[in-house]
């Protein structure tokens, strides 16, 4: 435990945000932090109830299991305190004193006990500050006066937090990772905070937070993730980034299906959820050949087109893309379409009737002939929709945007059909649905498109 330190530029240490409403509660979550692969627990003081200063941190300070960091939030910087503030800079001065390893103090409160001439430092305990800035992130020159000024206080480490409205702002975190010549803490709140979290290694942060598992916090990633999906004690400065482009994007299970292989294959890579608001945005601030490649999800398999030097020739002719690779050697990014024959052939295997006859494999499709019907013309549906036609199947297009659905099945030599028609559509027996569209997506994942059918396949 004391072979950890925060203050050391470079390493990464795996802290958990501790926010019980009573002693006995955080002393249980420091456990369970622990537990989970936590390096570092950040106890909230402002979430105790009737939290008595002196008595409480004595009984968390002697009950931990890992280094402490004491926090005690104002409401005006994002936290629940609302007392005195004489009261709250007691506590955190007490817990300077019983040899807390770190204390937060916000940037207004250091600067002003620094001109007092009043000391930070009390012992072996290392002293945050911290600054939470609420709004659009500022620039990069913005945030470098601002670490400078946080600096200046005589801090150990220093804590920016955002809330970023965009992802393209987190690439100014990422700046004042890279740069900076003491130990830093950079971070965004929020879904489209998440890769600060995650990328946060590579680019040099002193933290990564994760949350205790059923105590989930917006934005962070979970413990057992950090350390099973993302694996981020390997995470370095020559990982190669690629990330699922979506809108939404938590209910990817991307994360732990493409790690687990990247790093059976020995590369150094990390796949990551991006919450993509503006593509357009994103590969222009993203342009490096850091970030590697993506995945593209709902709703942008279309419109991303644009936004390739290059398409493969099926990508092209179904009009969507999935995938996008940034060519090496002159980090152009070449978009391809996976889904068309991953999708199919998952189909075929799953009617099990590609049997050998004779000894010998089938080569004809289990699709063939078979009534497919498409719910969703979007780029997924124009997918499967080239797929189901390169196996002869017989296609039936549905779409609430009944001009698009009409456009499809034109290009597959299908029919389409106008959406309030679903509901009262017969299949056929052995007939194939194919739900193309969000319903069905977390966190409604029993729901289909259409009434359950027994003879539906």
């Amino acid at each position: 435990m004391g072979s950890l330190s925060l203050s050391s530029v470079g390493l990464t240490m795996v802290c958990a945000p501790v926010m019980g409403e009573s002693v006995d509660q955080v002393v249980e979550e420091m456990h369970k932090a622990k537990a989970q692969g936590a390096d570092v627990v950040e106890v909230r003081l402002d979430c105790i109830k009737q939290f008595q200063a002196h008595q409480d941190l004595e009984i968390i300070l002697k009950s931990k299991p890992l280094p402490v960091i004491i926090v005690y939030r104002p409401k005006c910087e994002g936290g629940l305190y609302e007392g005195d503030e004489t009261a709250r800079l007691e506590a955190l001065h007490s817990a300077l004193k019983l040899g807390a390893d770190y204390v937060d103090f916000e940037l207004k409160v250091a600067a002003e006990l620094m001109s007092k001439q009043n000391k930070l430092h009390c012992g072996g305990t290392k002293v945050i500050v911290s600054c939470f800035l609420d709004g659009v992130t500022p620039s990069k020159e913005e945030l470098s006066n601002l670490a400078t000024h946080m600096q200046a206080t005589g801090a150990d480490i220093i804590k920016i937090v955002t809330s970023a409205s965009n992802i393209t702002e987190l690439a100014r975190l990422f700046h004042i990772l890279s740069y900076s010549q003491m130990p830093v803490v950079a971070y965004a709140v929020g879904e489209r905070g998440l890769i600060s979290q995650l990328l946060s290694p590579k680019f040099g942060s002193n933290l990564v937070y994760g949350s205790i598992e059923g105590m989930a916090v917006p934005g962070l990633p979970t413990l057992e993730s950090l350390r099973k999906a993302y694996k981020v004690e390997h995470i370095n400065s020559d990982t190669k980034v690629f990330g699922l482009i979506s809108k939404p994007v938590g209910h990817s299970k991307g994360p732990i299906l493409h790690n687990p292989t990247l790093r059976h294959m020995n590369f150094n890579g990390l796949y990551v959820p991006m919450f993509v608001d503006n593509l357009k945005e994103f590969f222009e601030v993203y342009s490096t050949p850091d970030f590697a490649g993506f995945s593209v999800g709902i709703p942008y398999k279309e419109a991303v087109i644009q936004f390739c030097d290059e398409v493969h020739p099926l990508a092209q002719n179904i009009g969507a893309v999935n995938t996008i690779v940034r060519r090496p050697s002159d980090g152009k990014l070449i978009g391809y379409n996976t889904d068309c024959e991953a999708s199919v052939t998952a189909m075929e295997d799953a009617l099990q009737e590609c049997r050998c006859i004779n000894g010998e494999k089938s080569l004809v499709s289990p699709l063939a002939g078979k009534e497919f019907v498409l719910v969703g013309a979007g780029g997924a549906g124009r997918a499967l929709a080239f797929g189901a036609k390169t196996r002869g199947a017989r296609i039936i297009i549905f779409d609430i945007d009944f001009e698009r659905a009409k456009m499809l099945a034109h290009a597959v030599s299908g029919e389409a059909r106008p959406f309030g028609d679903l509901p009262y559509f017969q299949p056929e027996k052995g007939s194939i649905l194919a739900n193309a569209t969000p319903i069905g997506m977390h966190p409604n994942k029993d729901r289909i498109p259409v009434s359950e059918v027994p003879y539906l396949k």
